[in-house]
């Protein structure tokens, strides 16, 4: 009897954190939604990198953290990471292409590290300043059942206007904070070619955005333990 009620009180735990996680999820998409287009520029410091590509956006995400590593090798983590280290992330891109699973289609390999897998996949390269930051791009429907990327030359992302798209750039950057400390910077920014774009990309963000976090913030968690353990020499723990 006592092992009875044991497996009912767990099932009764496991129910009430699904339903706290559901509850928590639908009122961050809810929120998310209707907050969507409300960038405030002195949010964030300017990037001038930044703005010559994507000044206007819809979105605009910073992510940060200091790390204990100069600034150039902070960089150099960020550029080769392999983000699917981590195992919360590995179950959100698990969830994330199990269409295409379903599909047959082939699965990224993610062992070539951030910065060439993102290429590899229809990313560009739009700006770079060599050991501090880089800026890479494309047009794309994320909201699609199967999203294509696609690169354009930098002289011609800030006026690409064709109906139908988001422009997503995206950074990564290392700003010294003295000789044996840096701080990582990933900055995200959205926006879409008309009305019926925006509005899907609206619902989209409001669905996926919470995994997006996610992701990035195990990001910077990755890039710290790793760049800190290359300059100290200490395990670096996953």
């Amino acid at each position: 009897m006592n092992g009875l009620q044991t497996i009912r009180r767990s099932l009764g735990y496991g129910s009430a954190a699904i339903a706290a996680a559901a509850v928590s999820y639908t009122t961050y998409a809810a929120v998310t939604w209707a907050r969507y287009g409300r960038v405030h520029p002195e949010r964030f410091p300017r990037d001038d990198l930044l703005d010559r590509f994507l000044p206007c956006p819809e979105v605009d995400e910073c992510h940060r953290i200091r790390v204990g590593a100069p600034a150039a090798a902070t960089f150099a983590v960020a550029h080769e990471l392999d983000i699917q280290h981590s195992p919360v992330v590995r179950g959100i891109f698990m969830l994330r292409t199990l269409p295409s699973l379903l599909r047959g289609d082939p699965l990224a390999d993610s062992s070539r590290g951030l910065l060439a897998e993102t290429l590899a996949i229809g990313w560009g390269v739009l700006a770079e300043v060599p050991d501090r930051e880089i800026v890479v791009g494309a047009v794309t429907q994320p909201w699609e059942p199967v999203v294509t990327f696609h690169s354009l030359p930098p002289e011609e992302f800030a006026a690409f206007d064709e109906p139908g798209y988001a422009k997503i750039v995206w950074t990564l950057a290392a700003d010294p904070l003295g000789p044996n400390e840096s701080m990582f910077i990933t900055r995200t920014r959205v926006a879409t070619t008309d009305s019926m774009a925006r509005e899907r990309f609206r619902r989209y963000w409001a669905a996926f955005s919470p995994g997006i976090l996610i992701i990035r913030y195990e990001g910077l968690r990755l890039v710290k333990a790793e760049a800190q353990q290359r300059t100290l020499g200490e395990p670096a723990h996953h």
